[in-house]
C-alpha cells in the first residue's frame, strides 16, 4: 500500500512547478493550463491520483482533489491545483495579490483499500493514526480525510466523528451499511 517514495521525489520540483504554474494560469485565464504529454516524464504519465492544498500563513486557502486515478498524475496534480484556487467553495477564488504568499503540497494517493470490520470499536482497533487517510461511504454519503488531518484530530474516536460530519452524516452515525476505505499518500511540499 506505500508509495515509492523515490519515484515522486525525485520529480518534487516539477509537480511543485506545475502546480503553481497552473494556479498563475488559471488566476490570469480562468482556466486550468493545458499540457504537453511529450513533456511529462515518464513517472508522472501515470495514473495517480492526488490532492492539492493550498495554505497561507498556516491557515486553508483551498484543498481540491481525486480519490480515484483516472488521469496522469501531472494531469491530476494541474487540475487540482487550478481547482483548489479558483473552485474550492469553501473560500473565494484566489487572487493575483495571494499568489506568492501561497504554500502549496501535493498528496499523491495510494490505491484505496476497503477495511473489513463488524463493529465501531473493531473500525478503531485497525486505523492507523498519521499514516491512513480514510474514505468513509454511507448513506448515500462520502467524505475524507487525508493523513495529514491526524495533525488536528490525533485521537482515532475523533478523527472518526469528525469524518462523519464531514459526509454529512452525525457524529455518532452507525450503520451496517458504513464501507471505509484505506489509503496512504505521498507528501510533496
Amino acid at each position: 500500500m506505500y508509495l515509492n517514495k523515490m519515484s515522486y521525489q525525485a520529480h518534487r520540483g516539477i509537480l511543485l512547478s506545475l502546480a503553481r504554474e497552473s494556479i498563475q494560469h488559471g488566476v490570469v485565464h480562468g482556466t486550468p493550463m493545458e499540457l504537453d504529454p511529450q513533456q511529462i516524464p515518464d513517472e508522472l504519465a501515470e495514473h495517480r491520483a492526488s490532492f492539492v492544498t493550498l495554505e497561507i500563513e498556516d491557515k486553508l486557502r483551498g484543498c481540491i482533489g481525486s480519490l480515484e486515478a483516472s488521469r496522469s498524475l501531472a494531469e491530476d496534480v494541474v487540475n487540482n491545483a487550478f481547482a483548489a484556487a479558483l473552485k474550492d467553495p469553501r473560500f473565494t477564488p484566489l487572487q493575483e495579490s495571494e499568489i506568492d504568499m501561497l504554500d502549496v503540497y501535493i498528496s499523491i494517493l495510494s490505491p484505496a483499500e476497503p477495511i473489513d470490520f463488524s463493529t465501531e470499536q473493531d473500525l478503531l482497533d485497525q486505523i492507523r493514526p498519521e499514516i491512513d487517510g480514510l474514505i468513509l461511504e454511507a448513506a448515500g454519503r462520502r467524505g475524507t480525510f487525508l493523513p495529514s488531518v491526524w495533525q488536528s484530530l490525533p485521537e482515532k474516536k475523533n478523527f472518526l466523528a469528525n469524518l462523519k460530519i464531514k459526509a454529512g452524516l452525525p457524529q455518532d452515525y452507525w450503520s451496517d451499511d458504513i464501507k471505509v476505505l484505506r489509503y496512504t499518500t505521498e507528501s510533496i511540499r
